[in-house]
């Protein structure tokens, strides 16, 4: 009997980005549908009732949540295509990829800061304004360059081939535009090698086909601005 998938998501979501860039790497067919978060189905409200939060996977019947697990659960049910996990446990491709969600540590000053995430600091760029405005970006290029500095001169984070941390990581690119143009800086001016990896991963088609054009992201940022009353 064939695998019943489907993916309860929302178009904007990064979290929700990163199952459908493995789906596609895992030439998997599923049915998707768009979850309006003010207005929950009862589908989702069942699958997830704890957290409330997308994406869900559904696989024959059975929900995962959260979309690194979720990840992981497709890269080892599905093993024989594009595996997205190393074999070899030094490439710490787990730590990264938690990095990206939850550490934020400048590792180069003699303060341990608070946790941060990406998300958040993204969010905060443009939702504030002025010094709360200026520490996000501090922190999130902080947060970059040392990604990049991991990146190095490797194509990918894993090395030659597109793998979890990738996943992970590739799905913030297409809100790049929207905080750098509410934020009025560049993430390619301080970290070039972090923009050439996200090109390079865009070329994928399981990207590109997963990933939203920047600017329906930028206009969709301009509506909640107005709507939560930020212009």
């Amino acid at each position: 009997m064939a695998d019943e998938i489907m993916l309860l998501d929302w178009w904007s979501s990064m979290f929700g980005m990163r199952v459908r860039i493995a789906l596609v790497e895992k030439g998997l067919k599923y049915e998707s549908r768009e979850e309006d978060m003010n207005n929950k189905s009862p589908l989702f409200l069942e699958m997830n009732p704890v957290h409330r939060k997308i994406p869900v996977l559904i696989h024959n019947g059975k929900p995962i949540c959260e979309s690194k697990t979720i990840v992981e659960y497709i890269d080892e049910v599905w093993k024989d295509k594009s595996p997205l996990l190393p074999t070899d446990p030094y490439l710490q491709a787990r730590f990264w990829a938690d990095y990206i969600d939850n550490k934020y540590e400048p590792i180069l000053s003699l303060n341990i800061d608070h946790v941060r995430q990406i998300f958040e600091l993204g969010g905060k760029i443009w939702t504030s304004k002025g010094e709360d405005q200026e520490a996000a970006k501090k922190e999130l290029m902080e947060c970059f360059k040392i990604l990049e500095g991991e990146l190095g001169e490797k194509p990918f984070f894993g090395g030659e081939n597109f793998g979890f941390v990738d996943v992970s990581l590739v799905t913030f690119s297409c809100w790049f535009y929207a905080y750098e143009s509410f934020g009025n800086f560049s993430i390619e001016a301080e970290c070039p090698k972090l923009i050439a990896w996200s090109k390079r991963c865009l070329q994928k088609s399981s990207v590109s086909s997963s990933l939203p054009d920047p600017l329906k992201i930028h206009d969709f940022v301009v509506q909640l601005r107005k709507k939560f009353g930020i212009e």
